[in-house]
């Protein structure tokens, strides 16, 4: 299992905003010098809205900002977000019906409880414990 490109540069993003958080709505611009391109960041901030994460505003001032305060926003939202929901096999989750051993794998639950354990460890990282470096405290959680 591998991040996507998209999904990192959606953590960034976030990351971004949630250092500017009460600052107001950031220019595309000024996110951008992060290191992420223009176009491409412009179709993440997109995906990142339409999930509620993210809020913007029009005009001369306008820009991107949080929809919520940085300590309710979990990696799990972000990741959901950029890739969907995360499943470690297609046995696991919504596409069930696409194994064709069904109800008789051994393995299934393996996949299944390493799932429900990375989705537990990602909601329980906030926007906030990234900047604060407090990952690990709550990881232990």
């Amino acid at each position: 299992m591998k991040l996507s490109t998209k999904g990192k540069y959606g953590v960034y993003a976030m990351l971004y905003l949630a250092e500017h958080a009460g600052e107001g709505p950031q220019a595309l611009k000024a996110i951008a010098e992060w290191g992420l391109p223009d176009p491409y960041l412009e179709q993440i901030l997109g995906c990142l809205r339409r999930a509620g994460l993210v809020t913007t505003v029009r005009g001369a001032q306008g820009g991107y900002q949080l929809s919520r305060p940085p300590e309710e926003i979990t990696a799990r939202h972000i990741i959901d977000a950029m890739e969907g929901p995360l499943s470690l096999s297609e046995c696991v989750g919504e596409a069930e019906e696409a194994c064709p051993r069904g109800g008789q794998c051994a393995a299934k639950g393996v996949w299944a409880y390493l799932t429900a354990e990375i989705n537990r460890l990602l909601e329980g990282i906030t926007l906030k414990d990234m900047l604060e470096n407090n990952i690990c405290a709550n990881a232990e959680k």
